[in-house]
C-alpha cells in the first residue's frame, strides 16, 4: 500500500451502473492494496453514499454495517415490476394520477415506525445457500420471509403525474435501519394503494455519520485518495471510551474491562495517546474487544 493511501475509511459518492464490488475495485487499483471492502452494498441503479475500508480498516465495516442509512428515492405508481424497480419486467398495475394525497399519505403512514418486511425476490439474502437475485434470474420461485425492519422516517415530497394520468412519480425521503430495502417499501406503497409501484431512482445520502458531504466521486478519487484515518473514523462512529496505559495494555493482549453502562452495540477505545486500542462491546458487566488494533 502506497505512503499515500494510510489505512482508513474512504467515502465514495457511487455513480449509477456501477456495482459495489466495481468501485472496490477501482480503490484497490488506487490505494495500491486488495485489502479493500465496503459497509453495506448499493445496488447499480443506486447512487450515493457508499463507504470503503482500506488496509486494517476492512475490519470496521462490519461493525458500521449495521447503522441507520438514509435516501433520497423516486417511486412510480401504476406500474409493479418484477425487480421492484425501474430494471424490471412490467407486472401490471392500474391508473394512479387520480391517488388522493390523504390516501398516499395514510398508506406511508402504515410503512413508517417498526414493520414487517419482505425483501425484493431480487435481493442478495441467500435461501439454501443460493443468493436469492440468482434464483430469481434463473426462473426460480423465490419466497423470502419477512423480517423486522424499522422505517423511523418516510416522507412524501414533489408529485407529478404523467400526461395521461396512469402514473404517478412521488418523490420521498427515508431513514431506516440496515437491512431495510427501499425498493420493497415502493412496492409494498403501490399495493397498499391498489395501482403497484416501483422505485426508478434511489440515492444513499448517508451511512452512520456519513453524508453526502464526506464523499468524493470515483474522478476526484483518480486525483486524489483521501483516506479518513481509523483513530478520527472510529472516533467519529462509535461512542468513545478513554483509558489508562494499563488498561490499554489489557485490551491489546485481548483482556476484558469493567463496562461503564455505554449504549449498547460497539464503543471505540483510546489509550492515553490517542491511539486507537479496539473496538469493545459490554455484556455481563464486562467491556470484551471486538476488534484489537493497537499492538500487543
Amino acid at each position: 500500500m502506497s505512503e499515500s493511501a494510510p489505512e482508513g475509511i474512504v467515502v465514495v459518492d457511487k455513480p449509477g451502473g456501477w456495482t459495489s464490488h466495481d468501485v472496490v475495485g477501482r480503490m484497490r487499483r488506487l490505494a495500491r492494496t486488495r485489502r479493500v471492502g465496503h459497509a453495506g452494498t448499493l445496488d447499480p441503479m443506486a447512487t450515493g453514499v457508499l463507504v470503503l475500508g482500506v488496509g486494517r480498516a476492512t475490519r470496521l465495516l462490519g461493525h458500521l454495517a449495521g447503522a441507520d442509512k438514509a435516501y433520497s428515492a423516486t417511486v412510480r405508481l401504476g406500474q409493479a415490476m418484477t425487480t421492484d424497480d425501474a430494471e424490471g419486467e412490467p407486472l401490471g398495475g392500474a391508473p394512479a394520477g387520480d391517488v388522493a394525497d390523504e390516501a398516499l399519505h395514510a398508506a406511508v403512514a402504515a410503512l413508517t415506525g417498526d414493520i414487517e418486511q419482505v425483501p425484493s425476490s431480487v435481493s442478495a439474502i441467500k435461501v439454501n445457500g443460493k443468493r436469492a437475485y440468482a434464483m430469481a434470474r434463473a426462473g426460480e420461485d423465490v419466497q423470502l420471509a419477512a423480517r423486522p425492519v424499522t422505517v423511523s422516517q418516510f416522507t412524501v415530497g414533489e408529485r407529478r403525474p404523467s400526461e395521461d394520468g396512469t402514473l404517478l412519480d412521488v418523490d420521498v425521503e427515508v431513514v431506516c435501519t440496515s437491512g431495510t430495502y427501499v425498493r420493497a417499501l415502493a412496492r409494498d406503497l403501490g399495493r397498499a394503494l391498489g395501482v403497484g409501484g416501483h422505485l426508478t431512482m434511489l440515492r444513499r445520502t448517508r451511512v452512520g455519520p456519513w453524508t453526502l458531504q464526506d464523499a468524493r466521486t470515483l474522478e476526484q478519487l483518480e486525483g486524489s485518495v483521501d483516506v479518513l484515518a481509523m483513530e478520527a473514523a472510529a472516533d467519529r462512529a462509535f461512542p468513545r471510551r478513554d483509558v489508562d496505559a494499563a488498561d490499554a495494555a489489557r485490551l491489546a493482549h485481548g483482556g476484558l474491562l469493567p463496562a461503564l453502562g455505554q449504549a449498547p452495540g460497539p464503543v471505540a477505545v483510546f489509550g492515553p495517546d490517542g491511539t486507537f486500542v479496539a473496538l469493545v462491546e459490554e455484556r455481563g458487566g464486562r467491556a470484551k474487544p471486538l476488534a484489537v488494533f493497537a499492538a500487543a
